[in-house]
C-alpha cells in the first residue's frame, strides 16, 4: 500500500478579484433598471447643490433617491463613481462651446468670445458637480485620471488649431506650443471655478469672459479683444 506524498501540491491560481459592483451586476439582474440609475445621478446632483462632495455619505444618496443599497451598488461602486459618471455628462458639451474658435475663422477674437460665453454658461448650468470635481479631483485615482483627461482633450484641440494658425505661431515662435495651451487651458478651469464659486469679480459673466478673451487674445494673436496691440 502507498503511503500518500509528503510533496505539497502546488496553490491554484485565485481568480481575479472582482469590483465591489460587478458581484451585484452579474447576480442581481432584478435590479437593472435605468430610472434606478438616473435617480442616483439626480439624487447625487440635488445633494451636491448645498453640499460639500467630501461630507457627502452613500447613506445621504440613497434616502436622497429612495433606492437600496444593493441598487445603489449594482450601478456604482463608490460615491466617486457617480461623481465621475455626472461630471462626464456635464462637460460633453464643452468642446461643442469651443467649436467656434476650432473652426478656423477669420474673425479670431468673436470666435473666442463665442467659446469663452458658452463654457461660463455651461459651468453655471453645472456648477455643483464641476464645483466638486475641482475640489476633490486628487482624493480618487479614477477621479484624477477623469480630470486630467477631460483637461488634456481641451489642450491637444487648443494645440491642434494654433499649430494651425500661421498668427498665433509666429506670436508664439520659440516657445513651447503645448505648454502654452496647457497653461490657457487650466486657467480657463480655474477662472470658470471660482465663477461657479461665486467668488468676485468672476461671479459676473461679463467679467469673467472679458477676462478670459483679453489673455486668449494676447498669448496667441498679440491683440487685445479690440484688436490693438497688446
Amino acid at each position: 500500500m502507498q503511503k500518500p506524498s509528503s510533496q505539497a501540491q502546488p496553490a491554484q491560481p485565485r481568480a481575479p478579484a472582482a469590483r465591489r459592483g460587478e458581484g451585484r451586476r452579474a447576480t442581481r439582474s432584478g435590479d437593472d433598471r435605468p430610472e434606478l440609475r438616473e435617480a442616483i445621478l439626480d439624487a447625487t446632483a440635488g445633494l451636491l447643490a448645498g453640499r460639500q462632495f467630501g461630507d457627502l455619505a452613500v447613506s445621504d444618496i440613497l434616502r436622497a433617491a429612495g433606492v437600496s443599497r444593493g441598487s445603489f451598488y449594482f450601478y456604482f461602486d463608490s460615491k466617486h463613481d457617480v461623481l465621475g459618471e455626472l461630471v462626464r455628462r456635464a462637460v460633453a458639451g464643452g468642446h461643442e462651446a469651443a467649436a467656434p474658435w476650432l473652426a478656423s475663422p477669420s474673425d479670431k477674437s468673436a470666435a473666442l468670445r463665442a467659446g469663452i460665453t458658452a463654457g461660463a454658461r455651461l459651468w453655471q448650468a453645472h456648477a455643483p458637480i464641476l464645483r466638486a470635481i475641482v475640489e476633490n479631483w486628487r482624493t480618487d485615482p479614477r477621479l484624477t485620471t477623469l480630470w486630467l483627461e477631460q483637461m488634456q482633450s481641451f489642450t491637444d484641440a487648443a494645440v491642434a488649431q494654433i499649430n494651425a494658425d500661421d498668427v498665433a505661431l509666429r506670436r508664439l515662435a520659440g516657445l513651447d506650443v503645448a505648454a502654452i495651451a496647457s497653461s490657457l487651458t487650466w486657467l480657463g478651469e480655474r477662472l470658470y471655478y471660482l465663477a461657479a464659486a461665486g467668488i468676485p469679480p468672476f461671479d459676473d459673466q461679463d467679467t469673467l469672459v472679458d477676462t478670459l478673451l483679453h489673455i486668449w487674445t494676447s498669448a496667441l494673436y498679440g491683440t487685445t479683444p479690440l484688436g490693438l496691440p497688446s
